[in-house]
């Protein structure tokens, strides 16, 4: 087959679960014989700035061919003029299906639908519920949700609860294929030592985006109620948020404990992942957070907002405090800190993890999607 890719920002990258998802599914793709496509933005609106431009001078990357689609610098507009030049560009170069990916670029899905061209589309999270878009954004986001709804092929979850979203809301059924991990190879602490002055099992661990919606807030706050001589490392880049970046770092000046490394990716994160005490995800909203199943690849013990994404990914192999709530994360951290037994073994969290989450089955299942719509048969089973 051949197949496109759009929604994502680029490729490779690892400035949000949507480009990881991207990435692991079309090398996979490829390695089973598939001709893949990537539409990567090419623009300035990046977490990792070095990452960007080695991005832009790749025209394949692990055999996926990669077309560079030029997008405004203006946030307001990145994603609109992306998605729409990216289309076109699909839509004249002959592929068998088009898989868009988030719910902002499905709003250009029609354009294929009216030409006949096979679509999907992965609903990543109920995006116009994040706190940092505007009015006019929120929008177009349930306009892409409307789209894909009601045009797209096949609609992909990562979640029962969005599953019954779309089920309520638009009378939709979708397709429930949960994200997937690869096998860990652990690192020694090493240069996150020599760099920030953090010691294996001596740091609680938040690494992801920085935006207001995944409740970094609140962490900052409970974690400078507790005392403890542990460390909180918030590692992560903005996006569409520096204001938000400045206030996080503005907050953590009063707490000589907290450390902000920044952008972090291959050794760095791997050491960063093997050796802390406790990863933390008090995430107000998600999709599937590939965070927290990378945090679970290692073993370790997971705090989590008790947000059903969270729960659904993670069942009874971590523990859970109420979104949103201070007072909650607080007792849990102090909890956790006395008592770490009350999780179950390295062993055990990473056996459920690599059972559960296995990229080779979502991949599988994504491909068997493709066929069975290009030929118009009964779709698949969930994952």
């Amino acid at each position: 087959m051949k197949i496109a890719m759009i929604g994502h920002k680029r490729i490779p990258s690892r400035e949000g679960g949507v480009e990881i998802v991207v990435e692991e599914l079309s090398s996979r793709l490829v390695k089973m014989g598939h001709t893949v496509t990537v539409y990567n933005r090419k623009g300035k609106n990046v977490a990792d700035k070095n990452a960007d431009k080695e991005a832009h001078k790749l025209k394949r990357y692990k055999g996926i061919k990669i077309v560079n689609v030029p997008t405004p610098d203006k946030k307001s507009l990145n994603a609109i003029v992306y998605s729409f030049l990216a289309t076109i560009i699909a839509v004249l170069s002959n592929h068998d299906v088009i898989h868009y990916h988030a719910e902002g670029p499905c709003a250009m899905l029609v354009i294929p639908h009216f030409f006949g061209i096979r679509t999907v589309a992965t609903i990543h999270g109920l995006d116009w519920q994040r706190a940092k878009w505007g009015g006019f954004a929120t929008k177009f986001l349930l306009f892409g949700e409307k789209m894909a709804a009601k045009y797209a092929d096949e609609v992909i979850v990562l979640s029962r609860n969005v599953q019954q979203y779309f089920k309520d809301k638009y009378n939709r059924e979708t397709i429930y294929i949960p994200n997937g991990v690869n096998k860990t190879e652990f690192l020694p602490a090493d240069r996150i030592t020599r760099k920030f002055g953090i010691e294996k099992d001596k740091y609680i661990l938040y690494l992801g985006r920085l935006v207001p919606e995944k409740g970094i807030t609140y962490l900052i706050d409970a974690f400078s109620t507790i005392d403890t001589d542990m460390k909180l490392v918030i590692a992560g880049g903005g996006s569409h948020s520096d204001e938000f970046v400045t206030q996080l770092n503005e907050k953590t000046k009063k707490d000589k404990r907290i450390i902000m490394t920044g952008f972090v990716q291959g050794n760095t994160l791997t050491e960063l992942f093997s050796n802390c005490f406790l990863y933390v995800l008090p995430s107000d909203i998600e999709g599937m957070p590939i965070s927290l199943l990378e945090a679970m690849s290692f073993g370790r013990r997971c705090l989590a907002s008790d947000i059903p994404e969270n729960t659904e990914a993670c069942k009874e192999f971590a523990q859970y405090f109420k979104k949103s709530d201070v007072t909650s994360l607080a007792n849990k951290l102090q909890e956790i800190i006395l008592n770490p037994d009350i999780f179950h073994t390295q062993e055990e969290i990473m056996d459920y993890c690599y059972n559960r989450f296995d990229w080779n089955k979502v991949t599988g299942a994504s491909a068997k999607l493709y066929i069975d719509t290009i030929l118009n048969v009964e779709r698949i089973d969930d994952v």
